[in-house]
């Protein structure tokens, strides 16, 4: 029997178009970001759980979109030019959003000198999905300072750092924030204050962006006596706002939250403001998390400038009412 040539060009595979790799390429991007994400930084599954939960809706997302490129690799599937720009417009997209997964990738905790040395005191720390909790070992204390980590930082990364805090009696609670962006929940505090109740004396302190959240938080909270800025500024001025220490600690080599906008920030802060430089320190100093792009050249330690942000912040802490 002979085959017509009809039918011998329907046996041929079909010739994958652009749009048909397009398609590929997006569910393994979707998949591939996701896996990359939760399987190599451990600040991913250990962080608020958001992010987790939006990778592994990717990755089944990606997987389901792969299945049904596979089943209809043969179907052809004409489509009009508006059709046609739509489902580019489509890919592109969901290009966009691998791209942006893998933008939220948060700086893992990358323990420093501090850590080395040892805890400087005995402190029990508890970890939830949202929040460390660190507390003086064996002691009651009614003194409690809630922090704000830095846009996508691992809240792991200021354990140490604010480990001294812990030494002079207070109860430190480091926010796990959803997608490591402060600005998404800027209320976050008042859910740790509530879940510490035996807590009658609050602070709440943050770094860089976090510290634009612990501002916006203590403005409209009066409740809260006490603000602790690390290479950070408000948004909204607090001049108003009485009842209110704060204390700004930055860096002169900060490549971010840069000496022109701290000094910038006096305008924006209470007239008693308690302002602290540390002589050649950066951005990336008030964490344990390494290097961030787009900051300055350091021109001192890192352990003998986290040492002065831990003092500095101790002192402060220590004049608040019922701080000592």
């Amino acid at each position: 029997m002979e085959t017509s040539p009809a039918g011998q060009a329907s046996a041929l595979p079909r010739k994958r178009t652009a749009l048909f790799w397009a398609s590929v390429a997006c569910a393994a991007s979707l998949i591939g970001v996701a896996l990359w994400m939760l399987a190599g930084n451990p600040a991913v599954p250990g962080g608020h759980p958001l992010l987790p939960g939006i990778l592994l809706c990717a990755v089944a997302a990606g997987a389901a979109w792969a299945v049904l490129i596979w089943r209809r690799r043969d179907v052809p599937r004409p489509r009009s030019r508006v059709r046609a720009i739509g489902a580019w417009a489509g890919r592109l997209a969901v290009l966009a959003l691998a791209a942006g997964l893998a933008w939220l990738t948060p700086f893992a905790y990358q323990p420093g000198p501090t850590a080395e040395a040892g805890p400087a005191s005995d402190l029990t720390v508890t970890e939830t999905s949202t929040a460390i909790t660190m507390s003086p070992d064996g002691a009651r204390t009614t003194r409690g300072l809630v922090f704000y980590p830095g846009a996508r930082v691992d809240a792991r990364a200021y354990q140490d750092i604010l480990g001294p805090v812990v030494g002079a009696g207070y109860r430190v609670v480091i926010l796990k924030e959803p997608l490591g962006l402060s600005l998404l929940d800027g209320n976050q505090a008042r859910s740790a204050i509530q879940d510490n109740p035996d807590i009658t004396s609050w602070a709440v302190g943050g770094h860089s962006l976090g510290g634009v959240a612990a501002s916006s938080f203590a403005l409209h909270n009066t409740d809260i006596s006490g603000l602790v800025l690390f290479a950070s500024y408000p948004v909204e001025s607090l001049r108003g706002r009485t009842r209110l220490a704060v204390l700004s600690v930055s860096g002169t080599k900060d490549g971010l939250s840069t000496p022109e906008k701290i000094q910038a920030s006096r305008e924006l802060l209470p007239a008693d403001t308690e302002f602290i430089a540390v002589q050649g320190g950066v951005h990336a100093f008030f964490g344990d998390y390494g290097a961030q792009p787009g900051d300055g050249e350091p021109g001192i330690g890192r352990g003998a400038a986290q040492q002065q942000i831990g003092t500095a912040t101790v002192s402060f802490l220590g004049q608040l009412p019922g701080g000592r």
